[in-house]
């Protein structure tokens, strides 16, 4: 099956009442993994790749790859550039088969972000691709830039309504209280569920969360055989997560 848009999937999730896995890719190995696993399910994957895996791993690998493994899967697979920042590089992934941009200007400021957000829309949007703004702001690592606790912002729903009007994006990465990496958490991990709802009632399209990854106890205990060091790891808790898909997390 050929690849197809993140708004595709994510427009299905929206309304069928469920979340799609997006998962990072830096090589061949992780990418089969994760094919198979959805064949195993038969479900449908945002694959991702970060500026730094293009850097790693080479575009034409990676688009080549992700293309092959969509074909063989039969399954709805959408290839997407996570975390873009770099223009050139959000066009290059534009113009050379990835099916879905994230423009990432959660660090600047609301009006900086609504301008380079509806920059890539107007760029990306007569070439068939879909569009992910973020609006808030993730503590943790990401792509090797690291955010400190204290310049973590969470999304004003506000402030939503008016970053989506403005800049047309097909589906919005909201700051409810994840962050990025292992550690998670500092105390006894919390969502913001009522900020959450609030958003989704004042914007009608689909929702993502970022750092929403697990660290299920049996995982840690396993790695720590094997001489991982992961004292304090916090993943998102399972409960936690469904609650957020029953209101409105589609990624």
């Amino acid at each position: 099956m050929p690849l197809v848009s993140a708004k595709e999937i994510l427009e299905k999730a929206k309304n069928e009442h469920y979340a799609v896995g997006a998962f990072n890719i830096n090589n061949m190995e992780i990418l089969q993994g994760i094919i198979n696993a959805c064949r195993k399910y038969s479900s449908p994957a945002i694959i991702g790749a970060s500026e730094g895996a293009i850097r790693y791993a080479g575009f034409k690998y990676i688009v080549s790859m992700v293309k092959l493994a969509a074909d063989e899967s039969g399954l709805p697979i959408a290839l997407h550039l996570d975390h873009g920042k770099n223009i050139d590089t959000i066009a290059q992934c534009i113009g050379g088969g990835f099916t879905s941009i994230m423009i990432d200007g959660s660090h600047l400021n609301f009006e900086e972000n609504i301008k380079v957000t509806k920059q890539v829309v107007d760029l990306a949007r007569p070439k068939g691709l879909s569009v992910e703004g973020e609006l808030g702001r993730l503590s943790g690592i990401e792509d090797l830039v690291d955010v400190e606790e204290r310049d973590a912002t969470l999304t004003d729903p506000d402030s939503a309504v008016e970053f989506v009007e403005r800049t047309g994006v097909d589906f919005l990465a909201v700051a409810i209280g994840t962050s990025h990496g292992a550690y998670k958490f500092k105390g006894d991990p919390k969502l913001d569920i009522k900020r959450l709802k609030e958003i989704k009632e004042k914007v009608n399209i689909p929702l993502v969360l970022h750092g929403a990854s697990s660290v299920p106890e049996w995982v840690l205990k396993r790695a720590t055989t094997y001489g991982a060091v992961l004292k304090g790891a916090k993943g998102v808790p399972e409960d936690a997560i469904k609650e957020a898909i029953d209101n409105g997390i589609c990624k």
